[in-house]
């Protein structure tokens, strides 16, 4: 049979299917922000859960979908109760809110501890049911957690979603910084718009002198970004009191104590988001 055979595999046949599913899906969507960092233990999936919360507490329709497949947190960062609404056939996102969904691979596993040991290919196929299965609706914003580094998770979203937008999470240190020039050259070999960067834990406020201490340096993601070229749009402080509202309220607290440095560092965040460079 000559080389230019047009015969498909069944395979063949069903991912086509599912490409023109997941295209009507995604045509529902104005804008996909994939949250990205170098590394981990840079608090990235906080960045993304607080970005959501912003978002859909202003009135937009936001959906929150993890795709850190092998250590999903964001069931536990945003105080998830439940699972997928699933009903009549149709599975729909958890509701957090009126305006806020969320899935994630940790409302599915049953086990909290339970550990997901998927080979690339599942990983593909999981993201992709992730977006062509849940019937997300009409939303401004998908705002999607990835895991650290430039592997199979960001590759399939990038080669799924077409249009997706880059945030991407760093600290001041080198070794963050390093990895996280690897996240943009990522970004521009797959021709993914990259929105900026954004330093989290960027100086310690003491509680009783009051005086800023760079625990992980100063500048360095600002420095960073000048020089490949891309917006630094955020620093967000550490403040030691979110750790203790993370674990009791979710990030939601947070949002209720405008006292806290973290929350207007939050707000420049997504009005840079919203109103891009």
């Amino acid at each position: 049979m000559g080389s230019g055979s047009n015969i498909q595999t069944p395979g063949d046949k069903e991912r086509s299917d599912q490409d023109k599913v997941i295209e009507t899906k995604l045509s529902k969507i104005l804008r996909k922000i994939l949250v990205m960092s170098g590394k981990g233990g840079v608090g990235k999936s906080t960045v993304a859960g607080i970005v959501a919360l912003i978002l859909s507490n202003s009135g937009k329709s936001v959906g929150l979908l993890d795709i850190d497949l092998h250590g999903p947190s964001i069931p536990i960062l945003m105080n998830v109760q439940g699972g997928l609404d699933v009903s009549y056939g149709v599975v729909k996102p958890y509701r957090f809110s009126d305006n806020l969904g969320i899935v994630s691979i940790g409302m599915l596993t049953g086990e909290k501890d339970a550990a997901v040991i998927w080979r690339g290919p599942l990983k593909i196929g999981a993201i992709r049911q992730f977006i062509s299965d849940i019937e997300w609706g009409d939303l401004d914003y998908l705002i999607v957690d990835s895991p650290p580094g430039t592997g199979d998770e960001p590759l399939t979203v990038a080669q799924t979603i077409t249009d997706a937008e880059a945030l991407i999470v760093t600290t001041p240190q080198e070794i963050s910084l390093a990895d996280v020039r690897k996240s943009i050259n990522f970004c521009r070999h797959v021709n993914m718009r990259i929105l900026g960067v954004v330093e989290n834990m960027s100086g310690f406020s003491c509680p009783h002198c009051k005086e800023c201490i760079d625990l992980f340096g100063q500048g360095g993601g600002e420095k960073m970004a000048a020089m490949m070229g891309v917006p630094m749009i955020g620093a967000i402080p550490i403040e030691p009191e979110i750790v203790d509202m993370e674990d009791k309220e979710g990030l939601q607290g947070i949002l209720t104590r405008p006292d806290l440095k973290i929350r207007s560092a939050y707000e420049q965040i997504v009005a840079r988001i919203i109103n891009p460079i």
